[in-house]
């Protein structure tokens, strides 16, 4: 589950699908909450959608795109508190929880850390199939979060398996780096 986190608008999308299997879009929406409700009461409701989403579609994984300063501080802080929401119902949920930030997620859907917005969205309908890109952007930026875990966090985790394995069977660390090899 890709969650692209915002106050207002909070992008929740699940894709389907794995290594060297293709992908399926299966759910993708936009949690809104309006402006002039008290900022406790718009992080109730997006806690409250998050939970639906997880008790609805049962993810396996959380995907987050991870906040970092913006120019607007109150945008970022609603952003970081609609993100550690994200992170506790995963959390409660017992799922992995990985952070993205936004040139991991542009670069894996796009192929460049500084795609625009709509190469993102045109790369996301091409990768699902879709006859154009979800709409808002918070949507498709959901559902690209989710594409990025599901090639970028399987191949972290794959090497991390790996890296446990080796110190399981040979009680050291793997190298990390051709020079760790020559030593």
């Amino acid at each position: 589950m890709g969650v692209d986190p915002g106050l207002t608008r909070c992008g929740v999308a699940l894709v389907e699908g794995g290594y060297g299997r293709p992908l399926e879009l299966v759910a993708v929406g936009v949690i809104r909450t309006p402006a002039d409700l008290d900022t406790s009461r718009r992080l109730l409701r997006i806690h409250d959608g998050l939970e639906e989403w997880c008790t609805t579609y049962h993810p396996d994984q959380v995907a987050i795109e991870r906040v970092f300063a913006q120019h607007n501080r109150s945008t970022v802080a609603g952003t970081a508190q609609a993100a550690g929401l994200a992170m506790v119902v995963g959390a409660r949920h017992g799922l992995p929880v990985a952070l993205h930030t936004p040139s991991e997620v542009k670069a894996a859907i796009s192929g460049s850390g500084r795609a625009d917005k709509a190469q993102v969205g045109l790369m996301v309908a091409r990768v699902l199939r879709l006859k154009e890109a979800p709409k808002p952007a918070d949507a498709a930026d959901a559902v690209a979060l989710a594409i990025c875990q599901i090639w970028r966090g399987s191949a972290d985790q794959r090497l991390q398996d790996a890296a446990a394995a080796q110190r399981a069977a040979t009680g050291r660390r793997p190298p990390r780096s051709w020079k760790d090899l020559a030593r």
